[in-house]
């Protein structure tokens, strides 16, 4: 799978006629072998572009620094989500963003001068390989693939017991060195004032100890709950490997069931938990 032709195609056109000064892509590593995000603003760098299933970003989060601004951007089918988003949290105005969507059959697992050919695991139980939102598509439209279960890894740990859970969980927390790259990476964490970084009231405390980093995960991922377009991004960049899609994939799994609504399909249906329904009860007497 290599699309990069067609990708350098649009993006020259759409530079060249001015339509936007700015085309959001994927370009080669300086390893050579994995793929890293490119700006273009000059259609002579066009040849730059590429795309293949080494590129893993989800380069959404960048247009949060061009609000307002002409720009293009390739997207895989979860990065669009992403857009759906941020168009629904009024973050990205959609008049101002050219969509080129991939057909995506997943992303592989690279590191450092190397591939393993092996998709990611949230590419495995995926079930959207056609972009949700798109002004031009790149590839076939592919039939949705059929995955019995789309929560396997969710399942497996809500079957063990609340002291394995637990236990589990804080041994992930402990390795946390509170570098925050999972906010970072993230297209749905851009608050200008993130709530570990306030004074007054002071939500946690800034030293790197077993309460505050669990405190840090756990509200974040509640802060993503009916907002986590399952892009793994978090996961990928973590620097002592936590599991962080697992507590966001958990609480995904509990709004789809709740509230039959997954994050990112459509950019006008409002999340779950920025709206109420005084007959919303879910089971819970008044």
């Amino acid at each position: 799978m290599d699309f990069s032709e067609e990708i350098r195609g649009k993006a020259k056109e759409l530079l060249e006629s001015g339509t936007v000064d700015c085309v959001i892509g994927y370009e080669r590593a300086t390893d050579g072998v994995g793929a890293r995000p490119l700006f273009v603003y000059q259609p002579n760098d066009i040849d730059r572009l590429i795309f293949d299933q080494t590129c893993t970003h989800n380069l959404t989060k960048y247009l949060l620094n061009r609000k307002g601004k002409a720009t293009a951007i390739v997207v895989k089918p979860c990065d669009s989500r992403a857009i759906n988003l941020l168009i629904n949290e009024s973050q990205v105005q959609r008049d101002k963003v050219s969509i080129i969507g991939v057909v995506c059959p997943g992303v592989v697992k690279a590191g450092l001068d190397n591939t393993s050919g092996e998709l990611q695991d949230t590419c495995r139980m995926c079930q959207q390989h056609t972009p949700v939102l798109y002004d031009f598509l790149v590839g076939e439209p592919a039939s949705e693939a059929d995955v019995p279960d789309t929560y396997p890894d969710v399942t497996g740990m809500e079957d063990k017991s609340a002291g394995e859970r637990r236990a589990f969980w804080e041994e992930q927390f402990s390795r946390c060195i509170r570098c925050y790259a999972c906010r970072q990476v993230c297209p749905g964490c851009y608050c200008p004032e993130c709530f570990v970084e306030r004074l007054d009231p002071m939500w946690v405390g800034i030293r790197i100890a077993p309460e505050e980093n669990e405190v840090w995960n756990t509200m974040r991922a509640f802060h993503l709950a009916g907002r986590c377009i399952d892009c793994n991004e978090c996961e990928r960049v973590c620097p002592v490997n936590i599991p962080l899609s697992l507590l966001n994939r958990k609480l995904g799994k509990e709004v789809e069931e709740l509230f039959n609504f997954q994050a990112g399909i459509d950019a006008e249906t409002a999340m779950p938990f920025s709206t109420f329904e005084k007959e919303e009860k879910l089971g819970i007497s008044e």
